[in-house]
């Protein structure tokens, strides 16, 4: 059974997130003063005396707003508060009560659902004792905390524990699943692509770049495989980034990519690969991530070709017309980004759930190749069959020779070559190595490292 659920609600800029980077104990959400920071379902999971349970952060609550963005906002509140065992309202003591806390309060009765109402920014004793007006709301005793400050919060965490359902394996160990992490510019289709993996509204889709603002994780299981799934802002080039949210957007995304072990790169089939795909698959390569590319809105170049085709659209041409189209669609993006030649390229649309079926398996298949353990007498084979095959250019006379290779890590594989002389490799010649190890192993969707060390290192035990 899954652990007990609190949801975090209220109405614009009460300090929701607030509180839950005080529960965690660290900066997760992102905080500001401006109301609609938060917009998707933020999951983070807890502990307190004990016991574990998840947190959901949300978006300010305006019910009767028409805008568009504050409509989807809504819905995910109200998702929330479905999934949630317990509410915790939050209400804001230096402000007092507003007309939206009552309007908030009439919405979780009729939800149902056992509340605890948290009176935020309690910042002292003067402001603590106020609590008077906040009865009214019919939530029961208020809470008065500080997020920012501390004051109160392992009160409000004992009552929230003591309310909280039972859940006899809550505290199990959970088995290590695949983190996959979604990245890519603004707008290219990454809260769909997640709400297409995991079969339901995780995130808000809109066509206003920057509406995913939090690296939002969302946990699911497929084929007995726990995952990860985390959706992050759009990354733009640094010069672009003009507010304080963008900024701290962009830090969550990188933070995001290094605790991922397969990351998903979204392009946008009708914007060919620009610098800035360029720049984001660079980051996730430097830090030896295993990568997927995946072109988002194939569906749209499809309509395209049929438009264009003479050929009937259902006529067996036609489709081979679009497989070749792939295969050079597939040469600019590895052109372009050579780097990550090693990466698969699927062609999807989150949108209609065309290709969808096609990730899950691929990030599998990288994720084992990602983590793979290769024997030292498997290895020594493979490598020496490739130095026999094409010797190492000489210099002056100096060539490079293998006394014996072993795998030092994984995640990603990393190989440590013992030779006479280190300096002696050539760029071309680790290329070679690079393909040649590549060709006999498949190692498909996982970067690798070779180390070469010269013959002073001391082979190991």
């Amino acid at each position: 059974m899954p652990k007990p659920v609190v949801a975090i609600v209220g109405r614009p800029n009460v300090g929701k997130s607030a509180l839950l980077n005080r529960f965690l104990k660290r900066r997760d959400a992102i905080v500001e003063d401006t109301p609609g920071v938060t917009r998707d379902r933020l999951y983070r999971d807890c502990e307190w005396s004990g016991r574990f349970f998840t947190l959901i952060d949300t978006g300010g609550i305006l019910l009767n707003d028409p805008d568009t963005m504050r409509s989807s906002i809504r819905m995910q509140v109200e998702v929330a508060i479905h999934e949630a065992d317990l509410i915790l309202f939050v209400v804001d003591m230096q402000e007092g009560l507003n007309p939206l806390d009552t309007d908030v309060a009439e919405m979780l009765r009729n939800a149902g659902k056992k509340v605890v109402l948290a009176a935020n920014k309690a910042d002292n004793e003067n402001i603590a004792f106020n609590t008077g007006d906040f009865y009214t709301l019919g939530m029961g005793e208020p809470y008065p905390v500080s997020a920012v400050h501390g004051r109160g919060s392992g009160d409000l965490l004992d009552r929230i524990i003591e309310l909280l359902p039972q859940r006899e394996d809550e505290n199990e160990e959970k088995t290590e699943g695949i983190n996959i992490c979604i990245i890519g510019r603004p707008n290219v289709g990454k809260s769909s692509l997640l709400n297409a993996l995991t079969g339901e509204e995780r995130s808000i889709v809109t066509n206003i770049p920057g509406t995913t603002r939090d690296a939002v994780d969302s946990q699911f299981t497929w084929k007995d495989i726990p995952f990860t799934v985390i959706d992050t802002a759009g990354i733009r080039h640094k010069a672009r980034i003009d507010s304080g949210i963008e900024y701290y957007s962009v830090d969550r995304a990188k933070r995001a990519m290094k605790r991922s072990h397969v990351g998903l790169l979204v392009l946008d089939a009708t914007d060919p690969a620009a610098m800035q795909d360029k720049r984001i698959g660079g980051i996730l390569n430097e830090w030896g991530k295993a990568m997927i590319i995946v072109v988002n809105k194939w569906d749209l170049m499809v309509e395209k070709e049929k438009s264009n085709s003479v050929h009937s659209p259902d006529s067996g041409r036609f489709w081979s017309e679009m497989d070749d189209l792939k295969k050079e669609y597939i040469k600019s993006i590895h052109k372009e980004m050579e780097f990550l030649s090693w990466s698969p390229v699927l062609f999807i649309s989150a949108l209609h759930g065309h290709g969808i079926d096609k990730i899950l398996p691929s990030v599998v298949n990288a994720y084992r190749q990602f983590t793979r353990k290769i024997e030292t007498p498997a290895l020594n084979h493979i490598f020496r069959d490739a130095f026999y095959n094409r010797q190492p250019p000489s210099y002056k006379g100096n060539s490079m020779k293998l006394f014996y290779t072993y795998q030092d890590a994984t995640q990603p594989p990393t190989f440590i070559l013992k030779v006479n002389d280190p300096t002696l490799l050539h760029f071309s010649y680790r290329r070679y190595l690079e393909n040649h190890v590549r060709k006999v192993l498949g190692l498909e969707g996982t970067p690798i490292r070779m180390i070469f060390k010269g013959d002073k290192e001391k082979k190991p035990t």
